[in-house]
């Protein structure tokens, strides 16, 4: 990426993986900004990549892109006051706050501010995120390369062409990690229950979903058939998915990913009414 000086608002976790994740893929660091309330979180990152830190004022004086990383409760007061020391000048905004729409980012910062609405997952702090990302009819080519650029630097990226597609971007990889989690947790304790030791229940649960995901992005076969494949006729596998499909994983996983995109819609309407 070249010096684009970009600025965070924000400094938690996500900011602090997307700024690593820059530097990484050779941003300069003396054009990144940061800003928090937390002193702490500016030093730390100041010190280990060699950021400059100060305040949203700052920020939004240099800035050509601005990733607006706080929480979705603080929003509102953040993006007005930022607003205003904006004035009259063209950035690109970036939002990761879950909930907040391109209609409540265009009600603080006006209808021809360039914004782009995005929607990370946690492997980010691993550098293997999943991010969906929807752009307002104000951001240029050249601007969504830009965000581009920003969020690859810790993942995949996907752009959709409808905003409320971010709603089931949300239900499907932002909510997507915990899901997972969920399984393997629960392997594991059977695992133990069948007698395995706590490391080599978790080690073998952890390398195998791994495997599991790389052989998938690799294969050229579908994952229905790679599911087949391994799926030997009268085997232990089948017996498996015999009793997943006789208790209709498919229908639960259907009702928790609906759920989800359920709970991502009426977040943003509780925003409406704050």
């Amino acid at each position: 990426m070249d010096s684009t000086t970009m600025g965070f608002i924000g400094a938690g976790n996500m900011a602090n993986s997307l700024i690593r994740g820059l530097i990484a893929k050779n941003s300069p660091a003396d054009s990144i900004w940061a800003s928090d309330l937390d002193t702490a979180k500016l030093d730390s990152l100041q010190a280990e990549c060699g950021i400059r830190v100060g305040s949203n004022a700052e920020i939004a004086a240099q800035a050509e892109v601005i990733v607006l990383a706080v929480k979705p409760q603080v929003m509102p007061q953040v993006c007005q006051a930022l607003a205003k020391e904006l004035a009259d000048r063209s950035v690109l905004l970036i939002s990761i706050a879950a909930g907040i729409t391109t209609a409540h980012l265009q009600s603080w910062f006006g209808k021809n501010a360039a914004i782009v609405r995005c929607m990370p997952n946690t492997p980010a702090l691993v550098g293997m995120g999943a991010t969906g990302l929807f752009a307002t009819s104000q951001v240029s080519s050249q601007q969504k390369l830009l965000a581009e650029d920003v969020l690859s630097a810790v993942g995949f990226v996907a752009w959709v062409a409808k905003e409320t597609d971010i709603d089931s971007v949300t239900a499907v990889s932002g909510s997507g990690p915990a899901y997972f989690f969920l399984f393997m947790e629960a392997m594991q304790d059977t695992a133990k229950k069948m007698g395995l030791s706590d490391k080599l229940a978790r080690e073998l649960t952890y390398h195998t979903a791994a495997g599991a995901a790389a052989l998938a992005q690799h294969s050229t076969e579908d994952i229905a058939t790679l599911r087949r494949n391994v799926t030997s006729p009268g085997g232990t596998t089948e017996q498996a998915i015999q009793q997943f499909e006789n208790d209709d994983l498919r229908e639960l996983v259907d009702k928790a990913l609906q759920a989800a995109r359920k709970r991502s819609v009426e977040l943003a309407a509780e925003t409406d009414n704050t």
